[in-house]
C-alpha cells in the first residue's frame, strides 16, 4: 500500500523517519485509488509505532536537555514532579489524520509529547475541585478572592487559582491577570520500543450518524488510536515567577506554600483527573514515582531548613548586641531543658546510664563564654533544676562541685 507521498517514492523506506513522519505524509495505508483497507488500520499504526534507536535517543537527549535546564533554576523556582503511567497515554485525538483521531507529536522532533496547556489544564482544575470543598480537606485551596492587584485606578480581586493560574474574562472584561506559574512540555521515557495500538468500539453510529432511533443492537464500528504505553515515565516541570508572586500574594512565598498548593493539584490530579484525552474511561492516569517522591521530600526538608535559618539570620539581624545573644542562648536552653525533661520522665536519675550527664557537662561548656546576664541566669536556673539532692546528682563529688560551681558563676555569685 502506498503512502500519501508521490510515485518516485513509493519504494522508500521510510522506517527512519519519526513517527510523526510515519502517522502523518508517510502514512502507509493508501490503496491505489486512494481508498483506506478497514482491516490493515490497526496493522498500520503497530507498524508507525514502533520507535527506531534514532527515536529512543531523542527522547531520551529531550529529557536530558530538560534536566540540564531545570537544574539551572534556583530550586526556590522550580518544582519537578517524577510520575509513571500506569495506563496507557494519548492526548491529540482531535487532530486531523485519515483514520480521524490523530495524535500530538511534538515538532520539530516527531516524537509524542504532552503539551505544557493540557498539564495547566488539569491542574487547574484540580485545584477548582479541591476548592470547593466537595472532596474533603481542601489541601490549602480556597475559592475566596483575598488577594488584590491595582492596575491603574481599577482593583482586581484574585483568589489562588487566579495568582497562581491565571485569571481569564470573557470579551469586554480586562481584569485578566497572568499567573505566575509556568508549566513545561512534558516528553514521557517511553517503555519498550513501541507506542502501544488501543482499539475502541462505538455501538451507536446508526444513532449519531445516521439519525436512526437509539437501540442496543447497532453495529459496533472499531476505531484504533495510539497510545504511550503504561510504565512509561513522565517528568513534569514547573517554574514560578517569585518576583510576581510576591507582588500578587506573598505569603504564599512563606515555607514555600506555592509548591504545597501545587502538589496537592498534582496528587488529586492524579487520583481522579488524569491528563490527556479520554481521561473518563481510565487513559492518563499516573502515579509519583516512589523513589522520586523521597528525593523530593528530601529536598523539600532541606530548603525547608534553609528557609527559616534564612529567616533566623534576618531576625537577629535586627537586634540588639544583647538581644541577638539572649536569643541565641534561648535556642541552647531549650534544647538542654528537653534533654532533661525526657531524662526525668525516664525514671529515677542514674549517673551511670544515659546521655543526660554528659549533655549537661556540654551545657556548663557552652554557657562560660555568655556575656548577656538573662541568658547567664536562666542557665544558672536550668542547671540547678536539673541537679538536686532528689534528682540528677551526680555520683562523683568533683562533678557536683563543678556544677555547683558553675551555677555560681552564672548567677554572679563567684
Amino acid at each position: 500500500m502506498p503512502a500519501a507521498v508521490p510515485d518516485y517514492l513509493q519504494n522508500q523506506d521510510f522506517r527512519s523517519a519519526s513517527p510523526a513522519m510515519r502517522f502523518g505524509p508517510y502514512f502507509a495505508i493508501w490503496n491505489q485509488n486512494w481508498t483506506k483497507p478497514k482491516d490493515t488500520k490497526a496493522d498500520a499504526l503497530k507498524k508507525i509505532g514502533v520507535l527506531n534507536p534514532d527515536d529512543k535517543d531523542r527522547l531520551s537527549a529531550l529529557v536530558e536537555r530538560q534536566k540540564t535546564l531545570a537544574n539551572s533554576y534556583q530550586p526556590e523556582t522550580l518544582m519537578t514532579i517524577e510520575a509513571l503511567a500506569i495506563a496507557p497515554f494519548t492526548t491529540g485525538l482531535g487532530n486531523e489524520h485519515p483514520l480521524e483521531n490523530g495524535f500530538a507529536f511534538l515538532n520539530p522532533y516527531g516524537l509524542p509529547y504532552l503539551p505544557a496547556s493540557g498539564v495547566k489544564g488539569v491542574l487547574r482544575q484540580a485545584a477548582r475541585e479541591r476548592a470547593s470543598g466537595d472532596w474533603g480537606d481542601s489541601k490549602g485551596w480556597s475559592k475566596e478572592q483575598r488577594f488584590t492587584l491595582e492596575v491603574g485606578k481599577q482593583e482586581i480581586a484574585l483568589s489562588l487559582s487566579d495568582v497562581l493560574f491565571g485569571k481569564e474574562t470573557g470579551d469586554g472584561d480586562q481584569s485578566h491577570v497572568r499567573g505566575v506559574l509556568n508549566f513545561w512540555d512534558v516528553v514521557p521515557q517511553i517503555k519498550g520500543d513501541a507506542l502501544q495500538v488501543e482499539i475502541m468500539t462505538p455501538h451507536q453510529k446508526h444513532y449519531y450518524q445516521d439519525s436512526q432511533s437509539p437501540h442496543d443492537s447497532g453495529q459496533p464500528t472499531p476505531i484504533c488510536f495510539l497510545t504511550v504505553p503504561p510504565g512509561s515515565a513522565f517528568t513534569f516541570h514547573v517554574t514560578c515567577d517569585l518576583h510576581r508572586l510576591k507582588l500578587l500574594a506573598p505569603e504564599l512565598l512563606d515555607r514555600h506554600q506555592w509548591k504545597s498548593l501545587l502538589q496537592a493539584a498534582f496528587e488529586h490530579a492524579f487520583n481522579w483527573l488524569g491528563f490527556g484525552a479520554k481521561t473518563a474511561v481510565g487513559y492518563g492516569a499516573f502515579v509519583e514515582d516512589p523513589e522520586a517522591q523521597r528525593r523530593r521530600e528530601k529536598q523539600e526538608s532541606r530548603l525547608a531548613v534553609e528557609a527559616e535559618e534564612q529567616a533566623r539570620t534576618e531576625r537577629l539581624a535586627q537586634l540588639s548586641p544583647e538581644d541577638q545573644q539572649w536569643e541565641i542562648a534561648q535556642e541552647v536552653i531549650a534544647v538542654f531543658r528537653a534533654e532533661f525533661v525526657a531524662a526525668k520522665s525516664a525514671g529515677p536519675f542514674n549517673p551511670g546510664q544515659g546521655t543526660f550527664s554528659q549533655a549537661r557537662l556540654e551545657f556548663i561548656k557552652q554557657t562560660r563564654e555568655w556575656q548577656e546576664s538573662r541568658s547567664r541566669q536562666a542557665a544558672a536556673d536550668l542547671l540547678a533544676e536539673s541537679a538536686t539532692k532528689e534528682w540528677g546528682r551526680p555520683g562523683k563529688k568533683e562533678r557536683w562541685q563543678e556544677i555547683q560551681t558553675a551555677i555560681a558563676a552564672l548567677s554572679g555569685n563567684s
